[in-house]
């Protein structure tokens, strides 16, 4: 049974404006057990207390922070999206007596996921990514622009993806799984987002990565670092060659703590044996 519209519950800009804000805290409480859980439901606390803020609603309002506080492991940065599908379902709820409070969940739960892909790719593996190879390009030559613009350039684009998937997500509310699996938008934003990810990566290898083999190759004037010759064959040989290293050990789950260490001492060898 559905309420009339001038009994209607209905959230405003205040409430939406203070998910906003409290989503940006979403990792403050993370634990290993339900990972943003808490952080989760405090964000969507404001919408609770607007749908059910009467003492007859404690009952409907205990169940709703109990459903925020399942597990929930998302981008931070994506995570406003489902938060604002959240608040409209919610809102659905506390106005719609025949509606599934189930259904709230089993929609956070189909979308953490795929959202999550989703957003690992464009904002920690893209965005992320060439904001720090362009400030560290800043600040390896010792300009302070290096650190003003990686927080430009990764925060503005942040908090701008947090307005409006919070915008979207909330006037889409529980139709949006209908038209994302219709559209497919989904699995081409992965798509794509991961070959970008991937160029970047690649870029920053040639960019980032430093190491000169000293072994000459040769006699007298001919005589040339094992280096030059490698790039004869292929630029960044060996960076290309490190990176690959590296990653082959990642696979083994070698810590990378563990990595770090060797490299440190790995490098001070070589250059105590070299007089590097």
């Amino acid at each position: 049974m559905t309420m009339s519209s001038s009994s209607m519950k209905k959230l405003t800009k205040k409430e939406l404006n203070q998910i906003f804000i409290r989503s940006c805290q979403l990792d403050i409480s993370w634990d290993y057990e339900r990972q943003q859980h808490i952080a989760y439901a405090y964000a969507l606390t404001p919408v609770v207390r607007k749908l059910y803020p009467n003492k007859e609603d404690e009952e409907k309002r205990i169940e709703a922070l109990r459903r925020g506080l399942e597990f929930m492991a998302i981008t931070p940065q994506i995570s406003p999206l489902l938060m604002g599908i959240n608040a409209a379902m919610e809102e659905e709820n506390a106005n719609n007596s025949s509606f599934d409070g189930n259904s709230i969940n089993a929609v956070k739960t189909s979308l953490m996921g795929p959202l999550a892909g989703i957003g690992d790719s464009l904002i920690p593996g893209t965005l992320r990514i060439i904001a720090a190879g362009i400030a560290i390009s800043f600040a390896s030559a010792g300009n302070i622009l290096g650190p003003i613009l990686y927080l430009l350039i990764f925060n503005i684009p942040a908090f701008i993806i947090r307005w409006y998937s919070l915008k979207f997500g909330y006037s889409f509310g529980s139709s949006f799984i209908e038209k994302i699996a219709k559209s497919g938008i989904m699995n081409k934003v992965s798509y794509y987002a991961g070959i970008v990810g991937l160029m970047v990566i690649g870029g920053m290898i040639c960019q980032q990565i430093w190491l000169d083999l000293p072994i000459m190759v040769g006699s007298g004037d001919f005589a040339q670092p094992l280096t030059y010759y490698l790039d004869q064959i292929m630029p960044c040989l060996i960076q290309l060659g490190v990176f690959g290293f590296m990653y082959w050990i990642l696979g083994k789950k070698v810590k990378t703590t563990t990595i770090l260490l060797s490299l440190v001492v790995v490098c001070c060898a070589v250059s105590f044996i070299f007089g590097l």
